[in-house]
């Protein structure tokens, strides 16, 4: 086995790294606190704060009248992450509601094209599965959660499948066009584990859904996007009719008719506030390119699987994110029986901020615009100190509903 890569070559890496300019452009109030949490929450870049300000000053200075740029925001944001992340046509993204929200909405227009059942994996997201389960049964539809996503797409009466592009405990991804294509169902992607770290293709893809305080650094709530391929869009209409999504909005009319294109997926009155937060973001992910921030990613979970392997495995961990890039999203995932107090003692004594999934697992989120490899490697040396001296013994252990 060749050796890992020392701290100098880390520190190589931050130099010759194309993409090391942005990391000026995040706060980083502490040094000495490392911040391998992307993947559940992004870090908050200056520019964001920024129009963050401009925004209230608006609300302040134009009050309603704001709304005259404000009503745009949906459709203006969506189709600058069709064209940013998405690999999608103007017209086909909207940034609006929750994931869970739009899945509903999109799994529900979904079962009025095809007859059959609704299928999903059984690792998939919580909240996909809940509410592919509750859309099932309100449609009086079989409800299939797959062994795996092999069996899912095997699933010979399926209507809808769903399926994450990136998984969130193991971060193994999907190749997104090859499984669409594997199937006569329609797809459903969520798209939440790898929008803004990994390259997205929707291309022909039917129908997707996907977070932004993730990788593309919105902040906390910040509004969730949908896609619906244009050949679908005047087929499908929303099973939640708000206002927003009416053809003629101020015609106050007694019935509900949905407006043309993605905009009849709009419900009701957008989150302005987060809407902006998510356009000023997406301004450092076009600077960036999504191919580098891929590339990035791809070197820096690369040389923490290198170093887990060197200093790890005879620690009792266990990696269960793929090996190969295209493979992996931009977060690793160990196993280990004692994942919890581990974790807790990384936050806690060490200074590491990670995370724990049930049972066993402690991820490590690589945020690619504002992580150094110096950061990275010092998190895997900080997690083989700790659990080598045993110090993640004695930690509080009670449970905690944010893990």
């Amino acid at each position: 086995m060749t050796a890992p890569p020392d701290r100098r070559a880390a520190a190589a890496l931050d130099a010759g790294d194309p993409l090391t300019s942005f990391r000026s452009r995040f706060p980083h109030p502490d040094p000495a606190r490392l911040y391998l949490d992307g993947n559940s929450l992004g870090p908050m870049a200056r520019g964001v704060e920024e129009r963050m300000h401009a925004t209230i000053e608006a609300w302040r200075d134009d009050q309603v009248e704001g709304w005259a740029d404000w009503v745009a925001l949906p459709t203006r944001v969506g189709d600058r992450l069709a064209q940013t992340c998405l690999g999608a046509r103007p017209g086909e993204v909207l940034a609006t509601d929750s994931v869970t929200v739009n899945l509903f909405k999109l799994a529900h227009a979904s079962l009025d094209l095809r007859d059959g059942a609704v299928v999903t994996d059984a690792a998939n997201f919580p909240t996909d599965r809940y509410v592919l389960a509750a859309v099932a049964a309100s449609r009086g539809r079989r409800f299939v959660l797959a062994g795996s996503v092999t069996e899912a797409l095997a699933v010979p009466d399926a209507a809808l499948v769903c399926l994450s592009h990136v998984d969130y405990r193991s971060g193994r991804r999907l190749d997104l066009p090859a499984v669409t294509r594997a199937t006569d169902a329609m797809v459903l992607w969520d798209l939440s584990h790898s929008v803004g770290a990994v390259s997205v293709d929707l291309g022909r893809a039917d129908l997707a859904v996907g977070c932004t305080y993730k990788y593309l650094n919105a902040g906390p709530g910040a509004p969730a996007f949908l896609y619906v391929r244009h050949e679908l869009q005047d087929s499908l209409v929303s099973p939640i009719q708000g206002w927003f999504g009416q053809r003629d909005q101020f015609a106050m009319g007694p019935t509900y008719e949905p407006a043309d294109g993605i905009e009849r997926f709009m419900a009701g009155t957008p989150p302005i506030l987060g809407l902006a937060a998510l356009d000023a973001s997406l301004e450092l992910v076009a600077d960036a390119g999504i191919a580098a921030i891929e590339r990035k990613a791809a070197a820096l979970t690369g040389m923490a699987i290198e170093l887990a392997d060197a200093w790890l495995e005879g620690l009792g961990f266990e990696l269960v994110t793929p090996r190969e890039p295209g493979e992996r999203g931009a977060h690793i995932a160990l196993r280990h029986p004692e994942a919890w107090p581990i974790c807790r003692a990384l936050i806690e004594r060490e200074r590491v901020i990670v995370d724990f999934r049930q049972p066993d697992i402690l991820r490590m989120g690589f945020s690619p615009l504002a992580t150094s490899f110096v950061e990275a490697w010092d998190a895997i040396d900080r997690l083989r100190r700790l659990v080598t001296a045993g110090d993640h013994r004695g930690v509080d252990t009670s449970a905690r509903r944010i893990t």
